[in-house]
């Protein structure tokens, strides 16, 4: 076995291979390896015997289950009707132009990825983002411009 039919193989022990258990192996399987390969999910279709289809659907309904490579940063805006009243669409522009890509992109040093999300639970504190797991709010285009060259640095 490879790593990762071995990473697999262990997340499906832990969880159980009954179709309720899927979504903690996938986001197991992310966590790992940062995304979802067609080669993942038919691996994980096969351990835990189900159909591919099943394993797939279930991976690209939610958001946060990434089946493409991503950059080293991913940055998600919320894109709620309360993030955008409180300014998210001019948020958005800056972000585009400074990074040079629109959202779905990955720059081309791969160092971020650009996507918006349903969501965040900030509405509070809007507009919010996302950069991994670092959460960031009550935005402007200078605070997002800010932030995003702490991100650069690193």
């Amino acid at each position: 076995m490879n790593p990762a039919q071995d990473l697999i193989k262990s997340l499906a022990e832990k969880h159980g291979r009954n179709r309720e258990n899927l979504l903690p192996v996938l986001q197991g399987v992310v966590e790992k390896e940062k995304y979802l390969t067609e080669y993942l999910m038919i691996e994980i279709a096969r351990e835990m015997n189900l159909p591919a289809a099943e394993v797939y659907g279930t991976a690209t309904f939610y958001s946060f289950l990434e089946h493409k490579k991503m950059g080293e940063y991913i940055v998600r805006i919320c894109k709620t009707i309360t993030c955008s009243m409180k300014g998210k669409n001019q948020v958005l522009l800056a972000i585009q132009d400074m990074l040079k890509i629109g959202v779905g992109e990955t720059t081309a040093d791969g160092k971020f990825s650009l996507l918006e999300t349903n969501c965040l639970g900030w509405c509070h504190k809007a507009p919010a983002m996302l950069i991994n797991d670092d959460v960031h709010t009550d935005l402007t285009p200078e605070t997002v411009r800010e932030i995003l060259s702490k991100y650069m640095k690193k």
